[in-house]
C-alpha cells in the first residue's frame, strides 16, 4: 500500500473544540471527509458487521439502538442514537475510559460527507498527548475508510500495521500529527503546548 500523503492529508478538515458538561471540562476532535457514494453506502460502510473489518475492525454485539457493540481489540460501548444514513452516536469505552463518538452523514454533491467527533475528558493524557492522540487515530481509519469506498477492496489490520510502520505511514502519522496541532492551536491552545503535543504524538506512533 502507498497513499498520496498531501492529497490524503488535505482532504480531512480538522477542529478542536472546547466544552463544559455536567461541570467537566471536555475537549472534541472532529474530523470531516468527503467520500465518493451516497449517504447510504456511506452508513452501511461505518455501521455493519460485514463492511467494518474491510477497512476498521471486526464487531460484535447487539448492533441497534440501546444495544452494546464491542470492537476486536478495541473499544466497546453502547449505540445511544441510531438515526440511519444520518447519525450515530456512541459511547466509546476503552482501558476504563468513557468517551463519546459522534458521526454525522450529509449528502454532499453527488457524494456524502462524513463528520466524526470524538469528546472526552480534558484529563493528563490529552495534556500531555492533545488532540492528535485520538485524531491521527481517526485520520489513519479514515484513509481505510477511503480506500474501501473508492476500490472495494479490504485491507486486513496486519496489512494497515504494516503500512503504518513504512516510510509512507510514518510520513502521514507525522503529517497527521502536524495537522491536528495546527488545529489545537486554531482552536486556542498556546503554540508550545501544542507543539509539545504533537513531538509526542509523533513519537507514541512511529516508535521515535
Amino acid at each position: 500500500m502507498h497513499i498520496d500523503i498531501a492529497k490524503h492529508i488535505g482532504a480531512a478538515t480538522r477542529e478542536v473544540a472546547r466544552r463544559t458538561e455536567g461541570g467537566r471540562e471536555l475537549r472534541a476532535v472532529v474530523a470531516s471527509r468527503d467520500y465518493s457514494t451516497t449517504p447510504d453506502d456511506l452508513w452501511d460502510a461505518i455501521t455493519t458487521a460485514e463492511r467494518l473489518p474491510r477497512w476498521f475492525l471486526p464487531i460484535s454485539g447487539d448492533l441497534r439502538l440501546g444495544g452494546r457493540y464491542q470492537l476486536e481489540g478495541n473499544a466497546g460501548g453502547e449505540i445511544l442514537v441510531c438515526d440511519a444514513p444520518l447519525h450515530l452516536k456512541v459511547t466509546w469505552e476503552f482501558s476504563g475510559n468513557v468517551s463519546w463518538l459522534e458521526v454525522r452523514i450529509a449528502r454532499r454533491g453527488a457524494g456524502a460527507r462524513l463528520t466524526l467527533e470524538h469528546t472526552m475528558v480534558f484529563d493528563d493524557h490529552w495534556k500531555k498527548f492533545g488532540p492528535g492522540a485520538t485524531g491521527v487515530g481517526w485520520d489513519l481509519a479514515l484513509v481505510g475508510l477511503t480506500r474501501h469506498v473508492d476500490t472495494g477492496e479490504a485491507s486486513t489490520a496486519k496489512a494497515g500495521m504494516e503500512w503504518m510502520m513504512s516510510e509512507n505511514g510514518q510520513s502521514f502519522i507525522r503529517g497527521s500529527s502536524e495537522a491536528w496541532g495546527a488545529a489545537a492551536i486554531a482552536g486556542g491552545e498556546g503554540e508550545e503546548t501544542a507543539r509539545a503535543g504533537v513531538t509526542q504524538t509523533s513519537a507514541a506512533y512511529t516508535g521515535g
